[in-house]
């Protein structure tokens, strides 16, 4: 059987034996569990017990009973792709993230922010609280989640040759052996559970996806924004075109073309991390005098996307910036009262260049994130 081309592919939709093959219900789920773990963070009624059960264990959810039964869980997939291995510093820092928030800004959720103080800052434009550093704990976190969970889960793990070829899954997959029970081979459910990272909430995933709904809080969302953006315009069509593509190689057959496809998804989706940090970033300064809550928010959204930067994969296997460097920025930007808008500057600069961003960055649409409530 031939391959359709990829244009002729409109749909991420395959079947074996009358019956659809794909299948990527844990992922929903985890999503799922990230979105109402972000809502906790912003509730002064969360509790530490409740917020880390629901992170590592998976338990404890309201939105969706199901949520509970599913055996899924948010921490146990984060920073822990096979091609980079666990990364026990990130996990410790997402963690001591949530500790913080129910530690430091839940019992000073009506007291006033101020350097070494947790509170409320406040202008015309928002009203947030922050931890004693000037975070707004509920924005880095959740926007570290989107680098060091969902695309690194994406481009480290489900669709790198480290766990697509891992075992005998090309063996089966060539031969047509599927898993047990069920109507899929195991390298086609691999990247399925990719695509399900990325479109696992979307409310018909046999869609036209080419321009995504941004539904849920993680890289679907900002995916969508920076494919309207002048950054990386038209990134999310080219994204889907990939994993269509690419499932389409794997029923094939053709683990070069699947290679293939796997690169440019692993590129387009590691943009979308360095075009947000730009975004946010050049959004705090040019909101810190008149509006300085608002520049926090956006400066907290920067934090967690810089924080993703090491989950990164620049196709060959690599990320864009290494732990090691990441380190560096992160303890400049460490206390948001005393931060130095020089060295906010250097980190755009330092991402606009790594990544190849031509346009000035100041001219992508003008945010889609200042306008945004984080939500």
């Amino acid at each position: 059987l031939m391959a359709a081309a990829p244009s002729a592919l409109a749909a991420y939709d395959f079947q074996r034996d009358g019956a659809s093959s794909v299948s990527f219900g844990g992922q929903t789920a985890r999503l799922q569990m990230a979105d109402e773990i972000y809502d906790d963070m912003n509730s002064p009624d969360s509790t530490k017990d409740l917020l880390m059960q629901k992170f590592n264990d998976g338990t404890g959810f309201t939105s969706d009973p199901s949520l509970d039964e599913s055996g899924k869980n948010v921490g146990g997939k984060t920073a822990s792709g096979c091609l980079y291995g666990e990364n026990e510093e990130a996990i410790q820092r997402l963690n001591a993230m949530i500790e913080d928030y129910a530690d430091n800004v839940v019992p000073n959720w009506e007291a006033e922010a101020a350097d070494g103080s947790p509170g409320v800052l406040s202008d015309d434009a928002r009203t947030i609280n922050v931890n004693a550093k000037g975070w707004e704990v509920d924005q880095t976190f959740q926007k570290s989640l989107i680098g060091a969970f969902a695309l690194d889960q994406i481009v480290n793990n489900y669709i790198d040759a480290c766990k697509l070829d891992s075992g005998t899954k090309q063996d089966d997959n060539t031969n047509g052996v599927t898993a047990e029970g069920k109507p899929y081979t195991s390298m086609e459910h691999a990247w399925d559970e990719a695509f399900g990272y990325l479109y696992g909430q979307e409310e018909d995933a046999t869609a036209d996806l080419s321009t995504p709904s941004g539904s849920g809080t993680l890289l679907n969302k900002y995916l969508k924004k920076v494919s309207a953006g002048d950054v990386a315009p038209g990134i999310s069509d080219d994204v889907f075109k990939a994993f269509v593509a690419g499932r389409q190689a794997i029923v094939d057959g053709d683990y070069a073309a699947r290679d293939a496809q796997a690169k440019i998804i692993k590129v387009d989706l590691s943009k979308v991390i360095g075009a947000m940090v730009v975004n946010y970033l050049e959004a705090y300064l040019e909101e810190k005098a008149d509006t300085p809550a608002d520049a926090i928010h956006s400066l907290s959204e920067g934090y967690g996307f810089v924080f993703s930067l090491p989950f990164t994969n620049d196709g060959d296997g690599k990320p864009y910036f290494t732990q090691e460097e990441v380190d560096g920025i992160l303890e400049k930007m460490d206390n948001f009262w005393t931060i130095k808008e020089e060295d906010v500057q250097a980190v755009i600069d330092q991402v606009n260049e790594r990544f190849g961003f031509s346009a000035p960055a100041a001219e992508e649409e003008e945010a889609p994130a200042s306008s945004d409530d984080g939500r």
